[in-house]
């Protein structure tokens, strides 16, 4: 099951058409695409065993993000160890870094996005993990019970004011207007052959500039949400961004960044894609 955000209302989406869930289920499930994790059992069953119409078609550009307003946001640093490298650090145990993009940034997969004044922007392609239930103290075996799907996302990052100051800005420096685009659905876990192995990718104007596997995360999405769980709860239509892997701009030499004009393309297998213009501040 695919679930979208067409127009601020929530949709299932199929064969690149979306059924209106509001109207199909007869006002049983409103149409705010957030709400609807604060009873996602309910509405899997429903939409599993329901006759849905055909759905009408749409165009990319009127999807919005599919989880608009979680509570929390977690971001996953240095999760893969080729990454951590490439920034200068070793790869972490126990924990890897946690920070957060605060949840004024969140847009959808396609979108303009203003480069700040005097910035170093950067691209971080990464798989986003839905929560879909209360969870604490959660094993890692029972995690997947907990994600009500993935998505695809990017950590967009400006690096002068990320790492300005006595102690870096991680939250301040990855939350600019538009600098957590994601989609362009939720895909339920249960779509995939495994949902612990996806390759992810981006690239500038046609260039591929990251290349990865979700295999190759060193905490998996359900040791992640292990993790997270038992240290505080995750709550229903939480996001999990779980890191990205080497080919950032911050980790070539030279250092690259994004520039006016620049178009960035963020595909997950099995997922789909964002696309993200960039303009002058």
């Amino acid at each position: 099951m695919r679930i979208g955000n067409l127009g601020g209302r929530l949709a299932i989406v199929r064969g690149g058409r979306a059924v209106d869930v509001e109207r199909a289920s007869g006002g049983r499930f409103g149409a705010d695409p957030q709400a609807v994790y604060a009873d996602w059992e309910g509405f899997r069953d429903w939409a599993v065993s329901a006759a849905l119409p055909d759905g009408e078609p749409f165009e990319p550009a009127e999807l919005g993000a599919p989880v608009p307003a979680p509570r929390q946001v977690f971001a996953i640093g240095l999760n893969y160890r080729a990454h951590a490298a490439e920034s200068g650090f070793d790869a972490p145990e126990g924990l890897p870094p946690v920070f957060t993009k605060f949840a004024t940034s969140i847009t959808g997969p396609v979108t303009e996005v203003a480069l700040p004044p005097g910035g170093h922007t950067d691209w971080e392609v990464e798989l986003v993990a839905v929560i879909g239930r209360h969870s604490r103290n959660v094993a890692e075996d029972d995690a997947w019970d907990h994600v009500a799907g993935l998505m695809v996302g990017q950590d967009i990052s400006e690096r002068v004011s990320q790492l300005a100051g006595p102690a870096p800005q991680f939250s301040l420096g990855k939350s600019f207007p538009g600098f957590a685009p994601t989609g362009p659905w939720v895909v339920t876990p249960d779509e995939f052959d495994d949902p612990g192995d996806l390759e992810l990718t981006s690239a500038i104007n046609g260039e591929q500039v990251q290349k990865g596997r979700t295999r190759e995360l060193i905490f998996s999405v359900p040791l992640l949400v292990a993790r997270l769980s038992a240290v505080l709860p995750l709550l229903p239509g939480d996001l999990v961004f779980t890191g990205t892997p080497a080919g950032v701009g911050l980790g070539r030499d030279p250092q690259r960044w994004l520039a006016p004009g620049d178009e960035l393309v963020s595909r997950i297998e099995g997922i789909g894609e964002l696309r993200q213009r960039f303009v002058a501040p």
